[in-house]
């Protein structure tokens, strides 16, 4: 395994400690969501640390290309479930989210079985990110309903905005 993919699995074993500690939040301002931030953005800069290194070192494989996503997937997600429990983030902007990461996964399986590996292109780097940055400012000020309401329409319109042109870029692969 290379070292850029131990970094990727790394994230993937933040999220339980991210979980634990929001749950113990109860999503208020305090010690505890202070902690929770600090995994969240530590977890979120080994996206851009494993990304560097898989490619300045040439460490880009198969399984990181699929496991990069998966886990900001799976960081974001836990991330947004949290907050759809406390009422925060609504669950139709969650839907949406999760739709659009079962369609686009589905979409990199049909491909791989042509043949094909579907990087993350940029739109969905600018998702990720902005997802990334706006979770973490939910987290930094929670409460403060106008500033979650912003972030929650970036999430939504990144997230179809890259959605859409993952489809519209590798509609070949559906036939």
């Amino acid at each position: 395994m290379t070292t850029a993919s131990k970094i990727t699995l790394s994230r993937v074993l933040m999220i339980p400690a991210y979980m634990v500690t929001m749950y113990l939040s109860r999503g208020e301002a305090g010690l505890w969501m202070y902690i929770s931030l600090a995994i969240f953005v530590i977890a979120s800069l080994t996206d851009f640390v494993d990304g560097y290194i898989a490619r300045h070192y040439q460490q880009v494989t198969d399984f990181g290309k699929f496991l990069d996503p998966l886990a900001d997937k799976l960081l974001t997600i836990a991330a947004m479930c949290m907050f759809c429990q406390w009422g925060v983030f609504p669950a139709w902007a969650l839907m949406i989210v999760l739709t659009r990461e079962f369609a686009v996964t589905g979409l990199r399986l049909i491909a791989v079985q042509k043949g094909t590996v579907i990087a993350a292109g940029w739109s969905g780097k600018v998702k990720t990110a902005s997802t990334m940055v706006g979770l973490c400012a939910m987290m930094a000020l929670p409460g403060i309903a106008v500033l979650n309401w912003v972030v929650i329409a970036v999430i939504v319109v990144t997230t179809l905005y890259s959605g859409i042109e993952y489809f519209t870029q590798n509609w070949d692969c559906l036939w």
